[in-house]
């Protein structure tokens, strides 16, 4: 019976897992669940699993939870910080790891799990798009598997040969679905007044209010295109970005013969989720059946990154190399926080991202350490935007 660690098991992505898991506890056993400072969720869940550990990357917060447990669920073991982290993710007593920690926050514990050689189910895309290298290689060098969460990879995945290994054998291109956001037909004049409660309301996905925001910007398709790049191991000509309103059609392979394969299903995290637990096998994921005569049409239509700038930067920085990918998600990650704190207008963004970008021409990282540096410099480069939007660095 595989054994499964959640991180961010608080999070959308998160709770979308254990309600899979949920359905097949005959076929998987929890043993480990993460967050960063939501200890009464989190202790809700330790009471539902009894998973034998309980993390939380917030010190503070590990020592509320701790002293709940020992009352409530008295056998998980309550562990805290970055270390903690990791140790759940590269443990012998796990097998998957589903890594859905949001941002940068998410990388070491997950490079922790692909040194180990643990299936890990990767729907922290900014793992990678920091440290893709580093990521695929010490994936590669222990065996372990890397299965894309995100439905527009996981899509991509499905429809490529030999159960979605990273061979293009004969793929002339892969098309990202995008739908769009919030704002796809708002008007233009309209953005620099747009609220983070705006922002936020996706109209087909339930999701974080980061990536909410990263959608509506469409940089989480720009991210999506790093990722794809290392994913599948092509280069970011061959992955295009189409808007697809209803996220019906999650994404496409086109075949060199002419063949376009796509995955088609209900807009729901559930579906990607138990692909990835039970691959290369098809379990139940709770999904309503997709009933196309309810939805009636399919519309697709060109990504418009003039108007959405931050996909072009995320096209731009994929062609730069993984120290650009570091910066990029630095900076959006530094920006949309702006954002939602009220201290950023939504238009302004992609300013602040392209800026940090101009501002540092970083190599290829090599080592874990680099790659925090680099996100580190990054992060401080972005901050002075923020309060100097005319300044330049370097």
């Amino acid at each position: 019976m595989p054994r499964v660690t959640v991180l961010g098991a608080t999070g959308s992505v998160g709770v979308s897992t254990l309600d899979v898991l949920a359905r097949h506890r005959d076929r998987f056993e929890v043993v480990a669940l993460t967050a960063n400072r939501q200890v009464e969720a989190l202790t809700a869940q330790c009471e539902a699993w009894h998973p034998a550990f309980a993390v939380m990357a917030d010190p503070i917060a590990a020592e509320r939870l701790a002293a709940v447990l020992r009352r409530r669920a008295p056998d998980t073991e309550v562990l805290a910080g970055e270390a903690g982290l990791a140790r759940v993710a590269s443990m012998a007593e796990t097998d998957y790891v589903m890594a859905a920690i949001v941002g940068a926050a998410g990388l070491v514990p997950t490079l922790a799990a692909a040194r180990a050689g643990k299936r890990v189910l990767l729907a922290n895309k900014e793992a990678l798009v920091m440290s893709g290298r580093l990521l695929t290689d010490a994936a590669r060098a222990s065996g372990a598997e890397l299965l894309p969460i995100d439905s527009e990879h996981n899509a991509v995945y499905q429809c490529l040969p030999a159960g979605g290994g990273p061979s293009r054998g004969g793929v002339r291109r892969i098309v990202l679905t995008a739908s769009g956001g919030p704002f796809r037909t708002a008007s233009a004049a309209t953005l620099a007044t747009v609220t983070p409660q705006q922002a936020c309301a996706h109209p087909n996905w339930v999701m974080g209010r980061k990536i909410s925001v990263d959608s509506a910007t469409m940089m989480n398709k720009g991210l999506e295109v790093i990722e794809a790049c290392w994913l599948f191991d092509t280069g970011p000509d061959r992955v295009e970005v189409l808007v697809h309103p209803q996220s019906i059609v999650h994404s496409m392979v086109e075949y060199e013969d002419g063949s376009v394969l796509a995955q088609l299903g209900n807009p729901d995290m559930r579906t990607p989720i138990a692909h990835a637990l039970a691959w290369p096998e098809r379990v139940a994921s709770g999904v309503s059946s997709l009933d196309l005569a309810a939805v009636g049409r399919l519309d697709f239509e060109p990504a418009d990154s003039v108007r959405f700038p931050c996909l072009r930067l995320g096209y731009q920085a994929a062609a730069m190399g993984s120290g650009a990918s570091c910066v990029l998600n630095a900076a959006n990650e530094v920006a949309v926080e702006a954002f939602l704190d009220g201290r950023l207008a939504f238009t302004r963004i992609p300013e602040v991202i392209e800026s940090t970008l101009a501002d540092h021409a970083p190599g290829e990282p090599e080592t874990l350490d680099a790659v925090l540096d680099i996100d580190a410099r990054a992060r401080a480069g972005a901050l002075e935007h923020l309060r100097d939007p005319g300044r330049r660095v370097g």
